[in-house]
């Protein structure tokens, strides 16, 4: 996915990300499963940005079970990444920020 953004950003430009956004998603499968957050609302955003010019800077994924949230994180516009405050708690995602990476290491997103 990654590279379907680039290959976009590349054909329009700089300004890309006054339209299109990507958010990864870490530790969750394809469609479903896996260790990560993966209850996000998108829609609400989504809205917010077309309906009321409010650019997403980031998305708050949670992961639950058996009816209680263990851990939310924050969702980075890519190529941001979630990078702890080195503060409050993991399973927080106020306790991070999103911030760009350091070059070399995007690889594996």
């Amino acid at each position: 996915m990654p590279g379907y953004f680039e290959a976009v950003r590349e054909k329009m430009g700089a300004g890309t990300s006054d339209f299109f956004r990507l958010f990864m998603m870490p530790g969750v499968f394809h469609c479903s499963g896996g260790p990560g957050p993966s209850l996000v609302d998108t829609m609400t955003p989504l809205v917010e940005w077309v309906e009321r010019g409010v650019t997403p800077d980031r998305l708050v994924a949670a992961r639950r079970e058996e009816g209680r949230t263990l851990r939310t994180r924050p969702l980075c516009p890519y190529p941001s990444v979630a990078k702890h405050n080195g503060r409050g708690s993991v399973d927080d995602a106020a306790s991070f920020m999103c911030e760009m990476p350091q070059s070399g290491t995007t690889s594996g997103r």
